[in-house]
């Protein structure tokens, strides 16, 4: 028998070991850094059909949104009513079909997974609806609107899911003698609760929130969000957080997004956007965030007219109908996205001055 001159020795042992990981370092910090990339994705529905059924005219609910998130952090989605912040929710979680862009998931593209395929990953998924009256069923109890999902993915063995369901509830403020009363014997803020400890009970990894708070008192704001951001600490949740509220979006974002009639027009770190607001929308919308100082005069910019239709938007620039600082380049031609400054995103030709020049 022959004999194999390059054997493996402890020192070669010893000096493989620690390159394996390193390697392994490597690959464990890349795939927990970014949970979720969304690259330049659309959403259309048809409104418009021909005598023979043929699609003709479109509303583009999400046109061109792209944005990444990281484990364990949230980014507040703001702008007005329909400009396209639920849908965008919606259809990252693939509840509506993507009409074109990619998004990522913990590395994985899911923008053409079929429904079998999605099945797997709403475990991992989930969101937080905006009315926390209609999204629970009248019919369900508390235990069995938490424990469903609890019981379809297995997540804990079944003679351990009602204790289990328990703790939940006492992780998100709701008394353990809850668990067999309906939905009609609830408030508001009671409500919601059931909501978050319905999404918390998987263990997900991203939720999307789609306006938790809106529908309710100030006090029970305060009391969600601290739940929100408590269980994010908790459980390391990434959250998209989508609210016309700038003031509990400044509270619980690291990242903050603006949205205008399905784009997205200025994104960057939330101490950035609120300190120095670039795109003319933006700031439109800061100033009418309230002083809590009777001595302070408000600098209001009011916007004119209404918001465009997303079935017929303007040319060029969506914004340039109600922009105080609009040209001419904004009625033809559509802004491209500049770094204005590090990590602050801005879609508006008064910062480019490359295209103004041309």
């Amino acid at each position: 028998m022959s004999t194999n001159n390059s054997m493996i020795t402890p020192d070669s042992v010893s000096s493989v070991e620690p390159v394996v990981e390193e390697v392994a370092g490597v690959q464990a910090a890349e795939k927990s850094d970014v949970l979720l990339e969304v690259k330049n994705l659309k959403k259309s529905f048809v409104v418009g059909t021909s005598f023979f059924g043929k699609p003709t005219k479109y509303l583009r609910a999400v046109d061109d949104v792209s944005f990444t998130l990281k484990r364990g952090k949230t980014i507040g989605i703001v702008g007005e009513s329909g400009c396209g912040k639920t849908t965008m929710g919606r259809t990252i979680l693939k509840l509506h079909d993507v009409t074109g862009g990619r998004i990522i998931f913990d590395g994985e593209d899911i923008t053409d997974y079929t429904r079998a395929q999605m099945r797997a990953l709403r475990q991992r998924m989930q969101i937080i609806f905006q009315d926390p009256y209609s999204s629970l069923s009248p019919r369900m109890n508390v235990g069995e609107i938490i424990g469903e999902a609890v019981k379809v993915h297995g997540i804990v063995p079944a003679h351990e899911q009602k204790k289990y369901i328990q703790d939940i509830m006492q992780k998100c403020g709701l008394q353990s003698h809850f668990y067999d009363r309906y939905p009609h014997e609830f408030s508001g803020g009671q409500r919601q609760r059931i909501c978050i400890a319905r999404a918390i009970a998987l263990k997900p990894e991203l939720i999307i929130c789609d306006e938790p708070v809106s529908a309710l008192d100030v006090s029970i704001q305060a009391q969600i969000i601290n739940l929100l951001k408590d269980m994010q600490k908790e459980m390391n949740i990434a959250y998209v957080f989508i609210s016309h509220d700038l003031s509990v979006v400044e509270h619980i974002s690291d990242e903050v997004g603006v949205m205008y009639l399905g784009n997205m027009v200025e994104k960057g770190p939330k101490d950035r956007i609120f300190a120095n607001p670039l795109h003319p929308y933006t700031q439109a919308l800061f100033s009418a965030i309230p002083v809590p100082d009777p001595e302070t005069k408000m600098q209001r910019r009011i916007l004119k007219g209404d918001i465009p239709s997303p079935s017929n938007p303007p040319s060029g620039c969506k914004f340039h109908t109600r922009c105080e600082r609009c040209m001419e380049i904004c009625k033809t031609k559509v802004p491209t996205v500049r770094e204005v400054e590090p990590e602050h995103f801005v879609a508006c030709h008064l910062y480019n001055e490359d295209e103004n020049e041309g």
